[in-house]
Formats: C-alpha cells, sequence, structure tokens
C-alpha cells in the first residue's frame, strides 16, 4: 500500500468516533431541496382538458397492478405464450448397455481405416512411421509423441485439424513445449459433427431444435418479468450464460414496479442454454423462442399495451358521479389526447432530480456534479444514508464505499474511482480532474441519463409554456416532421446503430421543418403534427421567434445556451430529437370494480392465465378466474377503476392517467403516494 493509501486509511479511522456520534440525517449538504419533486418541478403544469374534475386513485399498490405488454413493429401485442420447452430425458444406460458399447466401438476401431486421402497428408507432414503408432493408438488406447518437431503455427494448427479429421474427432493432440504431438485417446468425445449435433436436437417430426426450426444467427424470445428493471434481466442473462451484455438486444426499457412482456435476442448461444435458465430464474420467465437473420435493435416496436389498476377511486367532489367522469375523460384522450410531457420517472425518485446531476455535468461542473450524486439527502435509498453521511463529513473515498450498498451503481463507481486519487495537500481536497475521471467511471447508461433528464426538463417547460400561449393551434413556425427525410433518417439511425450503446435512445432519427403562413390558413396539419425539440446541436428550433425565445429564457436561467450543446465529452454531446406535443392513446377501454382487501387481486398477468389455461387443457386443477385477464367483479365496500390502452413509443402512462383523474403523478403525489 503506498504513503498516501495509508494516510487515507489512518485520516478515516481518526475520525470514526466523530461519525459514530452523529445522528443519521445530520449535515445535509448545503443547497439540497429535501422536499419531495414535484411535476411543477420539472415543468409539468397544464392539462389538455379542465371540464372534467377527475377523481383520485392509487396506482402500483402492488407491482400486478401495473401490466405492460411490448407492441412489435408489426403490431402485434407481445404475450407470454409458453414457458420455453421440456428438454427430453435420455435414459441412463446399464451396466450391461454401457459394456456392450465399449465393445463395438473398440470392434469398430479395430477395423477402422483413415481415408486415404487425408493418411497421405498425415504422412507428408509426420512420416510413415508416425502415422503408423498414430493408427496403433487409436486401436490400442495408448499414448505416443512424434518423432518430429513442428515449429510453425500454421503447420501445427494443419496438423490438429487432420487428425481429428482423420479419427473422427476420437483423438486428443496437445503440443509439447519443444512443439513436438502427444496424441491419445481423447478422455471425451469434445467435438461432435454439425450433422451430428442436428440429429440429437431433432423433436419427434424429425424437426430440428427441438421443433423450432434451422438455426439463423440470432434467437428472438419472449421476457416476462415481474417487479424487475429491464437492465438487470438482461445483465442476468448476461452472467448466467457467461456471454457480454451487449450481445443481448431488445427494443426499448420496461418499468421496474410491473408485470411486463417485451421481446429480447441474443446470439452465440445454444436455444438448449437459454431455454435452460427458466429453472433458475426468479421472477423471469422465458419463451416464444424463435430464429431470426437479424438482432432486435432499440426503437423496434410500435409502443406498449397498458392494463392498469387503480385503487383506492373517491370522488373529489360531493356530488360527481364517477361513471359520467370516466366516459368524459375516456372521450377526451380519445379525440384530444395528452400533452406528451416526459413523465416523472424520467427525473428519478430522490430529492435531487436527475436533471438538476444532468445540468451540472452539461456546464461541466464535476465537483459539483459528485457532490449532487453523493448528497445527503431526505427522499433516497434508505440504505446508502450512512454512507452519504460517512463522505459528507470525512470526504474519505474507502469508508464511504465500504457502508455503500450495491445497488448505488453511481455513486459506487464515484467512490472506488476516488479511492485510487490522491487529494491537493494544501486543499485537502481532490483536483478537479480527480472527479471528472469519477464521473466517467459511472456506467454509460447512467451518466447520460442525467443529461437525456435535462433535455427533458427543458422540453417540458417549453411544452407548457406553448400550450399556454397557443393552446392547440397550429401556428407559423411551429415544427412538423419532414417525410422527405425518413427513408434518409432510417439510413442514419442504422449507421449510428454502433455508435450509440445506451438504453435512454427511444426514437429514430427524424428531421423537422416549419409550418408555413400557407399551410396555416389551408389548415394542412393539426396540433397532433407539431412537434418540439430537445435541446441539441442536430435539430432545428421553431422559426416562431415566441417559441424559440422559450428555449432561451428556460435554459438561461442555468447558465445555459440552447445554441450550444456540443461538449468536450461525447457523452455530454447532445444532438437532440424531436417529440409530438400532444399523445393520443388508442383502444381505451375500461371498467370499474369492486373489493375488499389492499391484497385483492383486480387483473391477471400473462403467467397466470397461461398456467391456468394449461390446467385446464391437461385437465388438471386450476382457477377459473385466472383464465382471463380481468377477475369477476366482486362485492366490497372499495373502487378501482380498471384501464387498458395502447401508447406509441417514449410516451408515458402515467401522463394519460394524470389527464384522466387530475392529480399529481410525483413519487409522493396523489396518484403515487409511497408510505415505506
Amino acid at each position: 500500500m503506498s504513503d498516501q493509501s495509508l494516510k487515507r486509511e489512518s485520516e478515516a479511522a481518526a475520525q470514526q468516533e466523530d461519525i459514530k456520534r452523529t445522528k443519521v440525517g445530520e449535515g445535509i449538504n448545503e443547497g439540497i431541496n429535501n422536499n419531495n419533486i414535484t411535476e411543477k418541478d420539472v415543468g409539468i403544469t397544464h392539462y389538455l382538458s379542465m371540464d372534467n374534475v377527475g377523481f383520485n386513485g392509487q396506482i402500483k399498490q402492488r407491482y400486478t397492478d401495473f401490466l405492460v405488454n411490448e407492441i412489435t413493429k408489426q403490431g402485434e401485442v407481445v404475450h407470454l405464450t409458453d414457458k420455453g420447452f421440456n428438454m427430453p430425458k435420455k435414459p441412463k444406460p446399464t451396466r450391461e448397455q454401457i459394456e456392450q458399447s465399449q465393445k463395438e466401438e473398440l470392434e469398430k476401431r479395430q477395423g477402422f481405416k483413415v481415408d486415404e486421402g487425408i493418411r497421405n497428408e498425415l504422412v507428408e507432414l509426420l512420416g510413415e512411421e508416425d502415422v503408423q503408432k498414430i493408427e496403433a493408438v487409436y486401436r490400442s488406447n495408448k499414448k505416443i509423441e512424434t518423432s518430429k518437431a513442428f515449429d510453425d503455427k500454421l503447420e501445427r494448427t494443419k496438423i490438429h485439424q487432420l487428425l481429428r479429421r482423420a479419427f473422427d474427432n476420437k483423438l486428443e493432440s496437445v503440443t509439447t513445449d519443444s512443439n513436438h504431438f502427444i496424441v491419445g485417446m481423447a478422455s471425451r468425445q469434445t467435438r461432435v459433427s454439425k450433422e451430428e449435433l442436428i440429429e440429437q436436437t431433432k423433436d419427434a417430426n424429425g424437426v430440428e431444435n427441438w421443433g423450432y426450426g434451422p438455426s439463423k444467427s440470432f434467437i428472438h424470445f419472449t421476457v416476462y418479468k415481474e417487479n424487475k428493471d429491464t437492465m438487470d434481466v438482461a445483465n442476468t442473462l448476461s452472467k448466467f450464460m457467461r456471454i457480454p451484455t451487449r450481445l443481448i438486444r431488445f427494443s426499448g426499457t420496461k418499468d421496474r414496479r410491473a408485470v411486463t412482456c417485451q421481446r429480447m435476442s441474443l446470439s452465440k448461444i445454444g436455444l438448449d442454454r437459454l431455454n435452460g435458465l427458466n429453472k433458475g430464474l426468479k421472477g423471469v420467465v422465458l419463451g416464444g423462442y424463435k430464429f431470426e437473420d437479424e438482432p432486435l435493435n432499440l426503437g423496434d416496436l410500435q409502443g406498449n399495451e397498458f392494463t392498469i389498476a387503480i385503487r383506492d377511486v373517491s370522488l373529489k367532489n360531493e356530488g360527481d358521479d364517477l361513471d359520467d367522469i370516466l366516459a368524459n375523460g375516456m372521450k377526451s384522450l380519445e379525440q384530444n389526447g395528452f400533452i406528451n410531457y416526459f413523465g416523472m420517472q424520467r427525473f428519478g425518485t430522490f430529492s435531487v432530480s436527475t436533471h438538476q446531476i444532468g445540468q451540472v455535468l452539461l456546464s461541466g461542473n464535476w465537483k459539483q456534479a459528485v457532490d449532487l450524486i453523493m448528497a445527503e439527502q431526505e427522499n433516497v435509498l434508505p440504505i446508502s444514508k450512512e454512507a452519504r453521511r460517512i463522505w459528507a463529513q470525512t470526504r474519505n473515498p474507502i469508508y464511504a464505499a465500504k457502508a455503500m450498498p450495491h445497488q448505488c451503481l453511481a455513486e459506487n463507481a464515484i467512490l472506488n474511482a476516488l479511492c485510487h486519487e490522491e487529494k491537493c495537500e494544501t486543499s485537502n481536497d481532490y483536483p478537479i480532474s480527480s472527479y471528472h475521471n469519477a464521473i466517467l467511471k459511472i456506467p454509460r447508461n447512467l451518466r447520460t441519463m442525467y443529461v437525456h433528464a435535462y433535455q427533458s426538463y427543458v422540453w417540458n417547460m417549453v411544452a407548457s409554456e406553448r400550450i399556454k400561449l397557443f393552446g392547440l393551434n397550429v401556428i407559423e413556425g411551429d415544427l412538423v416532421v419532414d417525410e422527405t427525410s425518413a427513408a434518409e433518417s432510417d439510413d442514419q439511425a442504422k449507421q449510428d446503430e454502433d455508435d450509440f450503446d445506451e438504453d435512454l435512445r427511444e426514437t429514430k432519427f427524424i428531421r423537422a421543418r416549419p409550418v408555413t403562413a400557407e399551410e396555416v390558413a389551408a389548415q394542412t396539419f393539426t396540433v397532433n403534427d407539431v412537434v418540439l425539440p430537445t435541446p441539441g446541436f442536430d435539430i432545428v428550433y421553431p422559426s416562431n421567434e415566441n417559441l424559440r425565445q422559450l428555449y432561451v429564457d428556460v435554459m438561461a436561467k442555468d447558465n445555459m445556451d440552447p445554441f450550444d450543446m456540443k461538449r468536450k465529452v461525447r457523452d455530454f454531446s447532445l444532438a437532440g430529437s424531436y417529440r409530438n406535443v400532444i399523445n393520443k392513446p388508442t383502444d381505451i377501454e375500461y371498467q370499474v370494480v369492486s373489493y375488499e382487501n389492499p391484497t385483492d387481486q383486480l387483473i391477471n398477468t400473462d403467467l397466470e392465465i397461461l398456467n391456468a389455461n394449461r390446467g385446464k387443457d391437461n385437465g388438471q386443477k386450476y382457477i377459473k378466474s385466472k383464465l382471463e385477464r380481468y377477475m369477476k367483479v366482486k362485492d366490497g365496500n372499495k373502487k378501482a377503476v380498471i384501464i387498458k390502452f395502447k401508447l406509441g413509443v417514449s410516451a408515458y402512462a402515467t401522463m394519460v392517467l394524470r389527464e384522466l383523474m387530475k392529480v399529481e403523478t410525483s413519487r409522493r403525489g396523489d396518484m403515487c403516494n409511497v408510505s415505506v
């Protein structure tokens, strides 16, 4: 250990008594707002329709109250229709069968003759004497060492290959330090011909890959998950199959506190290995296997179908009628839609919003960014408070890292990086370069999440002001997607794919143009066509001066310039994108149900429906109420509204519910109150 490391250990040890005497929660960083982040804080301020008063209710009391099913590019809703396949069990051979097999194998080897062409190649390389010895090895189970050495690597490789071909992969050859060959019988058959492998995977009908057909470059499959992040599942699959996470691809990320179904793809893995994971996975089921020539890419979907149970429904005013409120609210959603805000999930659940960290990163203030990520906060993962307190009081990364829970990826990355940095003796603090290096150690998808959140914040602020100023009217200088660039956009998106390896990209590369006065007069476009850009260097801003100025005013408060979004750090150099101001859910349906207990299940998951129907079809016990999506209506003194709808890519279901219910959607707001 270096002298500086010993010094840091000594300093930290001396401070431990002070740390122990300080109560958790004291010493919160100055300037940190420990109030809950509200919708207003991130620009969510307007509704499209104020005629409807809405109603009160709670979502996600149980993760089974929030079901998300991906919609593929072909328009198919992804459901769990099977749980993979049962691998056929091979009967264990008896002792007599083993002995008989060994006898037959020995007899076969006694009469075996090497292909004449291959033998001639071996004789040319090894000589007749050594080839005869190797043939004797094949018949007698002995080992030999060749008399000749081979210094040329290509020549050695050729000999290995010829020996495998000549003796049906039954011989094993290794090279000694002196480049001779030791040849003997393989302890087990390590190599099997492609034809033999295919034969082993055929089902009862003779279809290879257990009935799924010929192999292709990629396996596409359905992932059913409960209360887990998409990336958590990808990381788990990567760990169990011992392949890089980048080989596991998906079209989009799904909610954690929910039950979701989506498609994934992977390569360089056998179907049997993937299917075998179902035995050990918890809260995850794999199925729906299909071989394809191409992988899935981010954005390869039409959207998602949501089925949501809103519990503890109550009316805001005496005399309100829930049926009327729902009927009018659904009609408004179908006809007018909702303001397509980035939802509260985009900004995190801590006292420090992700967009605040993003703004600091874009400003290049690396130390302040570390301070915000590591800050003592009221609303933060409770088990991380001790580590944050240690850091605030000691600035010692070694002791803080020991207390930081593994779930805090960004915090651990920072602390572990600073453990290898040296403090300045004059300031007793790390140099700016050390904080910069620590930030860059945060996993890429996390550090880019911060700056994308700032883009989302600006978009929300501008969208609210645009609705406030112009309502649902299309004005000259509004932006619409330039359809003539669609083909170019798809090509560009494919070119950029290899350079963009993080899971926040939700929309394909597109271009936009301003609406002309003539188009406004001709009513060529409606507000449903209008888009607003997130700030970036590769977008155009609205040509309407009032709209353009909104970006300037919003970002000026953060000492930012919307026309200067390039940065030296590539991950923080933002190109920008376009987002529709208004979005509309489709295929809306709803019902009001009664229930008694908070734990009463109101909607069935894909897995429950699959298991019930399997039981019914196989003549086994099953629960009738689990055969379909909706549970049978029960008696009870509590009311719930179950709503089902489809949304396009990048839209937030909570913003649909917000428009319908007219309630706050922040973590501890009216809709999503969390009591723990």
